[in-house]
């Protein structure tokens, strides 16, 4: 059975799914958003890695392959020596 839900509904409602599939499961401990929440660091980061394809950044596969990495490295793997 269907129930009749507003379009602006339904719409708010995908987009809070696919905010929550889209952001890097390791986000809420990355020092990316440590570092974008403090100012140190630009929203292209995070708009595009954390929030965006994650599936391209450098932390995350190795994060999830337990290899060590700096917390100043930025997701496209280069060194952020000012963090």
């Amino acid at each position: 059975m269907d129930y009749y839900l507003p379009s602006k509904y339904k719409y708010q409602m995908y987009e809070k799914v696919r905010n929550v599939e889209t952001q890097c499961k390791w986000y809420s401990v990355c020092p990316m958003k440590y570092y974008f929440e403090a100012g140190k660091l630009d929203e292209k980061w995070v708009k595009e890695y954390c929030h965006g394809d994650w599936s391209i950044c450098v932390r995350y596969h190795l994060e999830e392959s337990g290899q060590y990495h700096p917390d100043n490295m930025l997701p496209d793997g280069s060194i952020a020596n000012d963090l």
